[in-house]
């Protein structure tokens, strides 16, 4: 026993493998403790997300240039700000950590628009011009997806919540958790 597990091949990964730096033994000896292919593990790690009260959602801009997935709850804590960017295009918005945020295609049909501190990186679709993600400026870590581009079906309830992004540092200062949401 020890070593790598079955159906891996010692040395470097071949074409499609995921290198995994220091967490490479570690998941060999999973595989191998577990007797899992990569598939079978992979799919327990995704399993664990769901288990975790989280679900894949999908979606992207009107067009289909932008597409992404996200994990977040099935019940969404969606913002509804009054600051000038945000009234203009009723950019209601939940904000999760950049780990569970994937862009699956469209990088570069996106275009980017900033302003004031240029904290917040506004991205739309060059094409149909939706915000259908952006990097919010209380949580530059994370990501602002816009429930209402995500694709039916994942989405049990939204509970929307005010914020005053008029006095934006004031409002972000006194909001207990705001700053916390792109945390993993």
């Amino acid at each position: 026993a020890g070593g790598t597990p079955a159906g891996a091949k010692a040395g470097s990964p071949g074409p499609g493998a995921i290198d995994l730096g220091a967490q490479s033994g570690r998941w060999a000896a999973f595989q191998e403790r577990h007797r899992l292919s990569c598939e079978e593990a992979a799919r327990l790690l995704l399993d664990a997300y769901e288990y975790r009260g989280l679900v894949k959602h999908t979606g992207g801009c009107h067009c289909g240039a932008v597409r992404f997935e996200v994990w977040a709850s099935a019940d969404l804590h969606v913002f509804n700000c009054n600051c000038s960017i945000c009234t203009k295009k009723q950019n209601r918005h939940f904000i999760v950590p950049a780990s569970r945020f994937k862009l699956l295609k469209g990088a570069d049909n996106l275009t980017t628009y900033t302003f004031n501190t240029h904290r917040a990186q506004h991205t739309f679709c060059k094409t149909c011009g939706v915000q259908s993600f952006y990097t919010p400026r209380s949580n530059p870590d994370g990501y602002g997806i816009a429930p209402h581009c995500l694709d039916d079906g994942t989405v049990q309830t939204i509970i929307t919540e005010d914020i005053n992004g008029k006095e934006w540092e004031k409002a972000v200062r006194e909001h207990k958790t705001i700053r916390d949401m792109s945390k993993p």
